[in-house]
């Protein structure tokens, strides 16, 4: 009999995901452009919002061994949770799950540990459970191209289009002097975009309706480009790559099994040493002057220094990555809006939930708008909220990365010993080494969890928040349930179901006491809206506690919008929270029907 772990070896071993290569359809509510993460992010958003979406992506596949981001916050997991796709992606492992054990930090795979003590290291026991005070969920670690192959899984259930090897070409703003019905689901007279796209193989053009165009489409966003976007931020001065190299056969530390993911420091290598799958591995390189690339043997010698041993490797690709951050100037222009990568990048470390949680926060607002329970201000929210907050996070993690490498400049300065040095010289220097390296670091929580709107036009803001609220630390986070923070989550059943999972669609009305005077006052005012109001009672004094007030709507985004002790101004409430602006009065001339197109920008280049 062949023993387990031979056996196992490469049984989960993804190399590509492919797209379909169907035919977009000719009409659609919002078109997503791009297939990565954000972009079926935002189709699953769009869908549970009941929007008519589709996806196009000039790719046809999308390689493992590129993936990107691989750690995903107990945030970002709350949000698979709304997608109904997070059991989808933790069966999704590419290694055995046992070979988590947390993240931990070494001098080599095989070498010493470099982990102050009394650190935790976020890996629970058997019988145990992981603690976070912040969230229900749990976080996870699969590399990007696992979500992707889940979210295209779910998609497919969903019979929402996915075409792939179709490429932007142009976008048009289509207006019409007369709109004869109020069916959001009719575009053949109502403004809209008309987006053009080219099969890559064929060369066949298609011109799809949509009301809006989002671009999910990466750093070099087509969508923004066509929009005319510019960026905000300081360009890299050196560059750094991830690369992944593939094991052959056994190495120092594989049996029974190594651990998954490390951070690596010591006198060569600086980084993440992290499994993609049982014979790859991502490792980090540099950095390097911006015109520097280095050689496979390069590559292979620091692979090897974080290994901690002449293992048999070979480099299957290399990608370059930058410390800086360039930010979209406008998330939103018109019809089109960018989520993702085409809105920022920066220091890796996160972009990728950022992305999720752009998606998360204009999902329901499109759904608002296209329904027509909400104004246009309501759209102009997102770049409202969604940027500064991309904008400080993105400043948190170039300060991080700039300490780190300092940090690790100063250890090497001191030198760190031979892993198979024990002497006491040795143990003493790397008890000062584990000094340095753990100067100023703390956990991410703020990054994390005090995802914050303080500047937004549709949150109704308390009349001294921006006063006494606590400066945004990203290492701080406190639950509570002031306006434009994230709501604190629960248990309301003693089955387990959530707070989040009874929130819907549109706004919830939390009743927080057995007062439910504020009830019939927000019920009215959302019928007259055609606003489907959940009213959720929470009676639990922890609730009102952590709310701090008899009621609270919640956005379906998971964020807080307004709090207070009456129905006074529900219907003035509703109208802010959903961005309704009175309508003025439009004349239109008598048979007036033509529908004019002015490009948004020019054609892309083929």
């Amino acid at each position: 009999m062949v023993a387990q772990n031979e056996i196992s070896r490469g049984e989960r071993h993804v190399d590509t995901v492919l797209l379909a290569h169907g035919t977009p359809p000719q009409e659609v509510e919002v078109l997503v452009i791009g297939a990565g993460p954000s972009g079926l992010a935002t189709a699953l958003e769009l869908n549970r919002q009941k929007v008519d979406v589709a996806v196009v992506d000039a790719a046809t596949s999308f390689r493992l061994i590129r993936a990107g981001a691989m750690g995903h916050s107990a945030r970002t997991v709350e949000f698979f949770q709304q997608w109904r796709v997070e059991d989808r992606i933790r069966r999704g492992w590419t290694f055995p799950p046992e070979w988590n054990l947390g993240t931990t930090f070494r001098t080599s795979l095989i070498g010493h540990d470099l982990t102050k003590p009394g650190t935790p290291t976020g890996r629970p026991g058997f019988t145990g459970r992981s603690e976070n005070p912040y969230s229900l969920a749990e976080s996870l670690r699969r590399p990007q191209t696992a979500l992707q192959q889940a979210f295209l899984d779910q998609l497919a259930e969903l019979d929402v289009p996915v075409a792939g090897g179709w490429r932007l070409l142009s976008l048009l703003e289509s207006t019409s002097a007369s709109s004869s019905t109020g069916n959001a689901h009719d575009l053949g007279d109502r403004d809209g975009i008309i987006a053009t796209v080219e099969h890559v193989e064929t060369g066949a053009v298609r011109r799809i309706r949509a009301k809006y165009v989002v671009g999910a489409d990466g750093a070099r966003s087509t969508v923004r480009t066509l929009a005319g976007i510019e960026r905000d931020g300081a360009y890299a001065t050196d560059r750094h790559f991830r690369f992944v190299v593939r094991t052959e056969g056994d190495y120092a530390g594989r049996d029974p099994f190594p651990s998954a993911v490390n951070v690596i420091v010591n006198g060569i290598h600086s980084g993440f040493l992290a499994a993609l799958n049982e014979t790859d591995w991502r490792v980090y390189a540099g950095p390097y002057p911006l015109e520097h690339t280095p050689t496979e043997e390069e590559l292979l010698a620091l692979a090897r220094a974080a290994f901690g041993s002449d293992v048999a490797l070979q480099v299957v690709d290399v990608t370059p990555y930058f410390k800086s951050t360039r930010l979209a100037k406008t998330f939103r222009q018109g019809r089109v809006l960018l989520v993702g990568d085409a809105a920022h990048v920066r220091t890796p470390g996160g972009n990728l939930g950022e992305g999720f949680g752009d998606v998360f926060n204009l999902g329901w607002k499109l759904a608002a708008v296209l329904r027509g329970t909400g104004g246009e201000a309501l759209l102009d929210s997102y770049d409202r909220e969604r940027r500064p907050h991309n904008a400080r996070v993105g400043a948190s993690a170039k300060d991080r990365a700039d300490r780190t490498e300092r940090n690790v400049d100063e250890a090497r300065t001191l030198g760190f010993p031979a892993d198979d040095d024990t002497s006491s010289e040795a143990e003493e220097r790397r008890d000062r080494i584990r000094e340095i390296l753990a100067q100023g670091q703390r956990r991410d929580v703020g990054v994390y969890f005090d995802e914050r709107y303080d500047d937004s036009p549709v949150i109704a803001y308390e009349p001294d928040q921006a006063a006494t609220e606590t400066p945004w630390d990203p290492g701080v986070y406190v639950p509570g349930g002031r306006p434009g923070h994230r709501a604190p989550n629960g248990i309301i059943d003693p089955y387990g179901v959530t707070l989040y999972d009874r929130i819907g669609g549109d706004v919830a009305l939390l009743v927080l006491s057995d007062d439910v005077s504020a009830v019939a006052g927000f019920t009215e005012a959302a019928r007259e809206r055609a606003i489907a109001l959940e009213v959720i009672h929470l009676s639990d004094a922890g609730a009102r506690d952590l709310y701090g007030a008899p009621f609270a709507l919640v956005r379906p985004d998971h964020h807080v919008a307004w709090r207070g002790a009456d129905a006074a101004d529900a219907a003035a409430v509703l109208d802010r929270v959903y961005g309704r602006i009175p309508a003025r009065h439009t004349l239109v001339t008598a048979g007036s029907d033509a529908t004019a197109e002015s490009p948004v920008t020019a054609s892309a280049t083929p």
